[in-house]
């Protein structure tokens, strides 16, 4: 199956939370893609463009099992984006591509947010 980029439906996973959250797109404001913003390399910021995943299982764990949430702690854009296709010098959000998290997750596309429909 080929490579999808993102758009603003997209959903995103890390591997030490518990819930899945959506992308918000905000490097992009011009390009579409299936009716939504299509995300790039730098919607990474925390809070901003990622969402809490529910409960940190790393934190968790280190807090005698008392639920702690999982807020994502990125310091750095997505790798790697796509080497052929940008928006305003800013490589397209893949659904290969990941996101390190510096309390140890891995964040990573769930969706790529494109729906397709049938047409007969």
């Amino acid at each position: 199956m080929p490579l999808q980029v993102i758009s603003q439906l997209g959903m995103c996973i890390c591997t030490m939370g518990v819930a899945p959250t959506p992308i918000v797109v905000t490097s992009n404001q011009t390009e579409f893609c299936c009716g939504q913003f299509s995300a790039t390399i730098m919607d990474f910021m925390p809070i901003t463009n990622i969402t809490p995943f529910g409960t940190c299982t790393t934190l968790t764990a280190a807090a005698n099992g008392v639920p702690t949430p999982c807020v994502p702690a990125t310091t750095s854009p997505w790798t790697t984006g796509s080497p052929t296709n940008s928006i305003q010098k800013m490589p397209n959000l893949r659904d290969c591509d990941t996101l390190v998290c510096m309390i140890g997750g891995m964040i990573s596309i769930q969706f790529a947010g494109q729906t397709q429909v049938d047409v007969d």
